[in-house]
């Protein structure tokens, strides 16, 4: 037994025994990820260094880091070597973008198999598949919402996390996502007119419309950002299915304010990135296109946010967001 201890030990410290072993945690145990976006902000800030567990929803299949190309052949046809539980709702999940399956995302999940959900001005109302029952049962009344026939419920998780927020940087994406539709562009939900919504009503193909409808396929989870109003994500292109889902944040073991005046300003060619609040905030009276707010903004740039740091996801998504 001794024996083994030290030849273990001296594989180890070889330089062959620490890319197997790193390789095994990457695969199998954690890997480490960088939030690149403002589409889960204010609860996860670009230049966020996350560590996520890959064993959350089962072990899928490992892919070589950087360049991501499978390892193994899918032996399941499900993306996991061994299946695994599902994401729930309310979870914060990472999986591979259904579009371009090297890219990495980070979502909320808010709808699993069998939900039903309408999209609206500021309003995310689902139809939980349970029924009207186990809504009642764990929605607080002024939640519940009666429409075609069936039970809503309104912005289900904004009391429980505070980073959840309606706040657009630029074109509101409820509009947008009506252009896309308008310009015969592909999203995943359907435009409809919902007798008894409170919501502006516009109109598309001659119709009115106050709302866009999806249902959920089974074993596919509905990923919506954070920041509702400034995210890429399901309503465009669809809910993910089991086998592109990659793991769940853990623990933040860096935050880096790294963004350049210029980015935080305007954005990336599409917008994305763009952060005006972040500048007033910072600049107050001070007008945030100014040359004074750009200097300010250059001082504190490349600072640590220090008070989320060595922070678990699962905590300081339900504290107020610190930035």
């Amino acid at each position: 037994m001794k024996g083994f201890i030290q030849a273990s030990g001296r594989f180890a410290s070889s330089w062959t025994g620490t890319i197997i072993i790193v390789l095994f945690l990457i695969f199998f145990v954690a890997q480490s990820f960088v939030i690149p976006s403002g589409s889960m902000k204010r609860t996860q800030l670009i230049g966020d260094f996350l560590f996520a567990k890959k064993f959350s929803y089962g072990i899928p299949t490992p892919h070589l880091p950087w360049l991501e190309i499978p390892l193994l052949p899918d032996f399941n046809g499900n993306g996991h070597l061994i299946e695994g539980p599902r994401p729930q709702r309310e979870d914060i999940v990472i999986f591979r973008y259904p579009k371009n399956h090297k890219i990495h995302y980070v979502k909320r999940c808010v709808a699993v198999g069998g939900d039903e959900i309408l999209y609206a001005n500021e309003k995310l109302l689902i139809h939980f598949h349970e029924g009207e029952a186990y809504m009642k049962a764990n929605y607080p009344a002024d939640k519940l919402v009666s429409l075609r026939s069936k039970l809503w419920v309104e912005n289900p998780y904004m009391s429980k996390y505070p980073g959840i927020q309606y706040a657009p940087e630029g074109e509101n994406i409820f509009e947008s996502l009506l252009k896309y539709y308008a310009y015969n562009k592909e999203i995943d939900m359907v435009p409809v007119y919902v007798d008894g919504l409170d919501t502006p009503t516009y109109e598309i193909t001659g119709k009115g419309v106050n709302a866009l409808y999806a249902k959920v396929d089974e074993d596919h989870f509905y990923m919506i950002g954070d920041n509702r109003d400034n995210s890429n994500d399901s309503r465009f292109w669809g809910a993910v299915p089991y086998k592109l889902i990659v793991g769940k944040p853990w623990l933040n073991y860096m935050s880096l304010e790294h963004r350049s005046y210029e980015s935080v300003l305007h954005g990336d060619e599409y917008g994305s990135g763009k952060d005006n609040a972040r500048l007033k905030r910072l600049c107050g009276e001070i007008a945030i296109d100014s040359k004074a707010c750009e200097e300010l903004w250059n001082k504190q740039r490349f600072t640590v946010r220090w008070g989320r740091v060595g922070r678990r996801i699962e905590t300081i998504q339900t504290e107020q967001p610190i930035e």
